[in-house]
């Protein structure tokens, strides 16, 4: 299909400076990345993370973009059909493309321009994410504490899937918006099922907020039931944003990157100076997850400490006590946001260390100097823990990763032995589970788990 779209929303209003900046854009690798993350959106609806073949398939696809007096259009050639109905492109595919506009293009004018990005300053590095978070309408002051970010896996179980829906259907009658990674599976049924509870409780407020990041977003379309995508520069400021727009985070099954939030989360509340701050997190699933949530509080216990534990809670086999409870807690964070001044919308007082800020670098040889040893602090290794689990995506579902696994072989994660043993078992049941992959594909680990130095 060919098309010119116009925006809606936060692309509607543009000076003549940002339109003309907007249009005479010449980074080549920014308008590379910007065509891949519009075609990945256009594929909305077909789960597949296998952006080659995306790429393969449409490969005369071409968008540009176009100026006008009264703003921007987007002049589209060859689009996937599935993206339009009687030859309209569909409403919510319209919103996303112009969202990867905004936060491809626009932001890197208009923000990383002006330095809000630079390592120079942990400082900076927040305000960068807020500016995102801004610029996407993202944050609503006059709204009390309600957004639960939800984590877990695309490639889950059907009845995991369900579990997610129910779970999801308990926190819209509470009233409870959400916001996950914006993927399928356990990213996709808790908005489904909230919009059934938003729907009874004719909640016309409702909200549906997908966090991505450009390597993602192109690899997995992100699902149709997210009304505000925002995609952040990079997987580290993808998990700030989680972490600071967020009221409360419910972890569902899933598989390394699953694994890699937890860890992060972890690290940040066991930093020193977040003794004070509430982040709860609930680790939920049906009966048949029981064995995968041991597995994970085992790898946390013996490797952070029983201080780790007491960071989050865990429910299994039960949807509705597990929204009654995070309705709860968030009640408790809304009570101390008051009491701290903090501001509803965005977790200013929460101190994210500048290492968990800055970009890891996945290669063999980053990967490799990762220190894995029950010696360092815990808040250290959970950082260094969270960077070998992100080695693993990236090697997983990402091009660039992909790539060099092809051709110089898988990662090597170093670890003490103990480490070694409770890491090794754990990726090995994640392969035996299907969660490396979307169900019926054949995985092949880019990764192997060696004895440390």
């Amino acid at each position: 299909m060919d098309a010119q779209v116009s925006p809606r929303g936060a692309m509607e209003l543009l000076s003549q400076r940002e339109v003309h900046q907007l249009s005479q854009t010449q980074d080549s690798s920014m308008l590379t990345l910007f065509r891949q993350c519009a075609l990945a959106v256009l594929n909305t609806g077909n789960e597949t993370d296998d952006a080659s073949a995306i790429f393969r398939r449409y490969a005369d696809f071409n968008i540009k973009i176009v100026q006008r007096t009264r703003g921007v259009k987007l002049e589209i050639k060859d689009a996937p059909d599935n993206a339009f109905v009687n030859d309209r492109m569909i409403e919510g595919i319209r919103q996303h493309l112009f969202a990867v506009l905004r936060d491809i293009l626009y932001n890197s004018v208009e923000i990383e321009n002006n330095s809000l990005y630079s390592s120079g300053s942990s400082e900076n590095i927040t305000e960068g994410v807020f500016h995102v978070l801004k610029n996407a309408l993202a944050l609503r002051p006059e709204r009390v504490p309600n957004i639960v970010v939800c984590w877990g896996g695309h490639s889950i179980s059907r009845h995991e899937y369900e579990y997610t829906k129910e779970v999801g259907y308990h926190l819209g009658l509470l009233g409870l918006d959400i916001c996950t990674g914006c993927g399928s599976g356990a990213m996709k049924g808790p908005m489904k099922g909230a919009a059934i509870g938003h729907a009874k409780q004719r909640n016309r407020e409702a909200r549906y907020i997908g966090l991505s990041e450009p390597s993602i977003i192109a690899a997995e379309p992100p699902n149709p039931m997210v009304s505000n995508l925002i995609i952040l520069p990079d997987i580290e400021k993808r998990l700030e944003a989680f972490v600071r727009v967020g009221h409360g985070v419910i972890v569902f099954p899933g598989g390394v990157g699953t694994v890699e939030e937890i860890l992060y989360l972890l690290g940040v509340l066991m930093s020193p100076a977040n003794e004070n701050i509430s982040v709860p997190m609930l680790l939920t699933g049906p009966e048949s997850s029981r064995k995968y949530f041991g597995q994970i509080d085992e790898l946390v216990c013996l490797t952070l400490g029983e201080q780790a534990r007491d960071k989050y809670k865990m429910i299994i086999g039960d949807p509705v006590a597990s929204a009654e409870w995070m309705s709860v807690q968030i009640s408790q964070v809304l009570r101390e946001r008051r009491k701290d001044g903090n501001a509803y919308y965005f977790n200013w007082l929460l101190n994210i260390p500048m290492e968990f800020q800055l970009p890891f670098a996945v290669s063999h040889e980053s990967v490799s100097q990762l220190v894995l040893s029950r010696d360092l602090p815990s808040h250290d290794l959970a950082l260094n823990l969270r960077k070998a689990f992100s080695a693993i995506v990236t090697g997983n579902i990402k091009e660039e990763g992909i790539q060099r696994v092809n051709e110089h072989g898988p990662f090597e994660i170093r670890a003490d032995k103990s480490i070694m043993v409770l890491l090794d078992g754990l990726l090995q049941s994640f392969v035996q589970e299907n969660r490396m992959k979307l169900p019926g594909s054949t995985y092949h680990p880019c990764y192997k788990v060696v004895a440390g130095a």
